[in-house]
C-alpha cells in the first residue's frame, strides 16, 4: 500500500468517480483504476461498489477514506514543517472576484511565490457565484469572494471588508438618479440585487441601471460622464488622483463589501489552509495602506 494509491482513492471518493479524479491527479483513467484494483487486492477487501450510477462507497471503502484523509494531511504537513515549504510541488487553483484581483491579489500571489517557488498557480478571476459553484465543485482550491459561503463543507476566513462611496465624473454635475444611468457590479451579483432593490423604491420607473463584472471599465464609464455608481474608494483612488472623477452624497450608502478566503474543509489541506492564513495577512496589510 502506498501514498499514492491512498491519495487516488481519496479523490476518487471525493470527485465521485474515476474520470474526475484523473483529471485531478493528471494521469489516465486506466491509471486510475489500476491503483484502486491494486488497494483493493492489497486490503482484500472491495472499497467501491462497481456498476451504472453514481460511485458508491462499500462499508471498507468509507473506513479508509477517513483514514486517508488523515494520512494525506500528515504526510504534507510534515512536507511543509519538517521539510523545505519551497520544495513544495504542484498545481495550486485560486478564484478571485475582480475586487480583490484590482486590489490586493498581487500582493498575495507575491507572497504565495515567494513561500512556494515550485507550486503552479491557476488563476481564476470570474464573480462570486460562479467562484462558489466552483469551489463546490472541487474545481477550486481557495476562493476569494463575496462571503461567507454557507456551507458545512467550507471553511471562511473573514477579510477586510471595502466601503461604497459614490462617484461621478468630474466633468459631468448630473447627480439626480432620475436622470443619469447608475452603474453597478454585474446583475448576478449580491451588490447589484442590494442596490437595486434599495434604488428601485427611491428613484421609482425612471430608473436607469448599467451592469457590469468589470470594475475597470465600470470607473472609466464614470470618468466618462456616462454614469455614476458606488464603488470602494481604494480602487476609485486612480481616477480621484488624476481630477477624473469626484465623490457625491445621493442621500445613501449601500452596505459594505464583505469578502472571504472560502475553501473545502475536507480533505484538509496545509497548503490550502496556510494560503489563506498569508491571504488574511496580505488582505489585512493592503487594508491598512489604503484609503477606505
Amino acid at each position: 500500500m502506498t501514498f499514492d494509491q491512498i491519495r487516488t482513492f481519496l479523490w476518487v471518493a471525493r470527485l465521485g468517480g474515476f474520470r474526475r479524479a484523473a483529471e485531478r491527479l493528471n494521469l489516465s483513467q486506466p491509471a486510475v483504476s489500476t491503483r484502486i484494483a491494486t488497494l483493493e487486492d492489497e486490503l482484500r477487501v472491495p472499497l467501491i461498489e462497481r456498476g451504472p450510477g453514481d460511485l458508491v462507497l462499500t462499508r471498507h471503502g468509507t473506513l479508509l477514506l477517513t483514514y486517508a484523509e488523515q494520512m494525506l494531511f500528515v504526510e504534507e504537513e510534515i512536507k511543509q514543517r519538517v521539510a523545505n515549504p519551497a520544495e513544495a510541488e504542484g498545481l495550486f487553483r485560486v478564484g478571485a472576484s475582480e475586487t480583490i484581483a484590482q486590489a490586493w491579489l498581487p500582493d498575495f500571489l507575491k507572497a504565495f511565490s515567494q513561500a512556494y517557488p515550485r507550486v503552479n498557480v491557476d488563476l481564476t478571476v470570474d464573480i462570486s457565484l460562479n467562484l462558489r459553484a466552483a469551489l463546490l465543485e472541487r474545481r477550486l482550491d481557495l476562493v476569494f469572494l463575496m462571503g461567507p459561503v454557507s456551507e458545512f463543507s467550507v471553511q471562511n476566513v473573514a477579510l477586510p471588508s471595502f466601503d461604497l462611496h459614490w462617484y461621478r465624473s468630474a466633468d459631468n454635475p448630473q447627480t439626480d438618479l432620475g436622470e443619469i444611468p447608475v452603474i453597478s457590479y454585474s446583475s448576478q451579483t449580491r451588490p447589484y440585487r442590494e442596490l437595486m432593490s434599495e434604488l428601485t423604491r427611491r428613484v421609482g420607473p425612471q430608473l436607469r441601471v448599467f451592469a457590469s463584472a468589470s470594475l475597470s471599465a465600470s470607473l472609466r464609464m464614470i470618468a466618462a460622464g456616462i454614469a455614476v455608481g458606488p464603488y470602494p474608494r481604494a480602487l476609485a483612488e486612480p481616477y480621484l488622483q488624476a481630477g477624473q472623477i469626484v465623490e457625491f452624497d445621493p442621500g445613501f450608502r449601500p452596505a459594505p463589501l464583505a469578502f472571504t478566503a472560502s475553501y473545502l474543509s475536507e480533505p484538509r489541506s496545509f497548503l490550502v489552509e496556510s494560503s489563506a492564513q498569508v491571504a488574511e495577512q496580505t488582505a489585512l496589510k493592503w487594508d491598512h495602506s489604503h484609503p477606505r
